[in-house]
């Protein structure tokens, strides 16, 4: 088992399977050390369980548990990527998108699980850039969807 498994294992997460499906593009391109992860939308068996808006129908803490989930959903496409998770060098930046409705502006608050979440993971190396930016609508009526670049092991 390795040295980040056996940290997911002791925060009691287990990472969800990589799901790349049938699409016209990949779940992580690699390029010179850097892994672009497609952008991570909470479908659980093929449902998101908290469609909607959040700040009208999903509530924040709702936001915060996808958010999560889609941070599991990328490293797990990582994985299958590079082999391992030891194989990460750097998570260099997360980029989340949530999808809110009019009048709300907490995007900083509703993906700050997601970042602390790299960081319980991956310590130092889990520490990123980040953008939170609000969006009218999202695939499948999403309330968030994350994408990351990550920097790992030739």
């Amino acid at each position: 088992m390795s040295e980040i498994e056996r940290r997911l294992e002791e925060l009691g997460l287990t990472l969800p399977e990589a799901g790349s499906g049938a699409t016209p593009f990949v779940s992580v391109a690699i390029h010179q050390g850097l892994a672009y992860v497609s952008g991570q939308v909470p479908r659980i068996d093929g449902k998101v369980p908290y469609p909607g808006k959040v700040g009208k129908d999903v509530t924040i803490e709702q936001a915060q548990e996808l958010a999560e989930y889609c941070v599991l959903k990328g490293l797990s496409c990582i994985k299958e990527a590079v082999g391992s998770l030891d194989n990460v060098e750097q998570v260099l930046k997360m980029t989340g998108y949530v999808q809110a409705a009019p009048g709300y502006s907490e995007y900083s608050k509703t993906l700050n699980t997601a970042s602390e979440l790299l960081v319980k993971i991956f310590g130092d190396k889990g520490r990123h850039a980040r953008a939170a930016i609000g969006v009218a609508e999202l695939p499948s009526n999403t309330p968030v969807e994350i994408d990351f670049v990550i920097a790992v092991k030739q």
